[in-house]
């Protein structure tokens, strides 16, 4: 241990460890969080679209039965509620990963995260509250560098 670092005493040797570890961090670019934060909460929706479908987007039965017994919003009738469902989390996840009108998509769902958390499944909070987190950053901030709406601010600003 140098002289330096004696004289620091044990906080600031924690301090000094927790520096050189986590120090190179903040030269992660933006761009990788953007990047990040789109592709992991659109896979959350993906990964549920494709879970209601048979082939490309023909609905299984079973989600029928899952709007009308398991799900049960009170707004929309079942058979709608399941095709609408199941389509925006094909469409919208793909705006997000894009980056095309990913604002637009990302609002889409974080609509969606509102109305599974009060109607649904008022219990899974945690879960929603990070989707919600994800979805409005991507709102606040939008697609970052790395999207097409980028680049069609870009062009026409």
């Amino acid at each position: 241990m140098s002289e330096k670092t004696e004289s620091l005493g044990l906080v600031g040797q924690l301090q000094l460890l927790v520096e050189k570890l986590f120090g190179q961090a903040d030269r992660i670019p933006t761009v990788a969080f953007d990047v990040a934060m789109r592709v992991g909460i659109a896979m959350v929706f993906w990964q549920s679209a494709r879970t209601k479908v048979e082939g490309a987007l023909t609905l299984k039965q079973s989600t029928f039965f899952l709007f009308q017994y398991e799900y049960a919003l009170p707004i929309v009738p079942h058979e709608i509620a399941a095709y609408m469902a199941t389509y925006a989390e094909h469409f919208f996840p793909i705006l997000i990963v894009f980056g095309f009108a990913a604002r637009f998509g990302a609002a889409a769902l974080l609509m969606m995260t509102l109305v599974i958390q009060i109607f649904v499944y008022p219990g899974a909070w945690a879960t929603h509250l990070l989707w919600a987190s994800l979805l409005l950053y991507i709102v606040a901030r939008g697609a970052g560098v790395l999207s097409i709406d980028h680049l069609i601010k870009r062009r026409f600003a």
